[in-house]
């Protein structure tokens, strides 16, 4: 199934980038992004995911400098394009890969894109990472383990859930039972004629 593969490569992401641990360090994709589109692709994706949730985690220090605050919200914005970009890379691939599908007539669309539904399982992926590492902290309260790991096995269930329904989309489409429709993202605040304060400073 295509989410044993993106679960797994979400894992290598999340541990490989908690070896350093660091907004700052240099990122390396191990997959070619030919011979290995859709695994690269996956790999960036839950790379920037990573590096933008310890960028949030860093913005909300009530003692950071209102200098550096702004300057790290201007990263979060950057990050943020970068992931909606990733989503609409992952889905031009399998635009590609499931163009020569003809719908069947009763077919229906989804809700959402596949490739939004694996954006919401890379995060997820993030969110199991770091409540384990709450459920063994070693200063925490047996309390505090005992109520992350409720939580824990939530989001796991979560997991098994938003797999199976990604990889029942993707099946769907390739049988021709569900079409792709993507949506381009009309972001604005990044736009200098659609952000009217951007559009006031030229």
């Amino acid at each position: 199934m295509f989410t044993e593969t993106a679960n797994s490569i979400f894992k290598e992401v999340i541990d490989t980038y908690h070896i350093a641990d660091s907004v700052d360090q240099e990122f390396s994709n191990p997959y070619d992004s030919k011979s290995q589109a859709i695994e690269h692709l996956l790999y960036r994706k839950c790379w920037i995911d990573t590096v933008q949730w310890h960028y949030e985690d860093i913005i909300r220090d009530p003692q950071i400098e209102p200098v550096a605050a702004l300057r790290l919200k201007r990263q979060i914005d950057a990050s943020n394009q970068d992931r909606t970009d990733m989503v609409e890379y992952i889905d031009s691939y399998f635009l590609e890969k499931y163009k020569e599908v003809t719908p069947k007539p009763d077919a229906t669309i989804n809700t959402e894109s596949p490739a939004w539904g694996i954006d919401r399982l890379s995060i997820l992926a993030l969110k199991v990472y770091h409540m384990h590492e709450e459920t063994i902290r070693q200063d925490a309260s047996d309390a505090h383990k005992t109520a992350c790991q409720n939580k824990l096995n939530v989001l796991l269930e979560q997991q098994v859930d938003l797999s199976t329904a990604i990889d029942t989309l993707l099946n769907d489409i390739e049988n021709g039972d569900k079409y792709m429709k993507v949506y381009k993202q009309m972001k604005m605040y990044n736009d200098d004629e659609l952000n009217p304060v951007l559009r006031g400073e030229k």
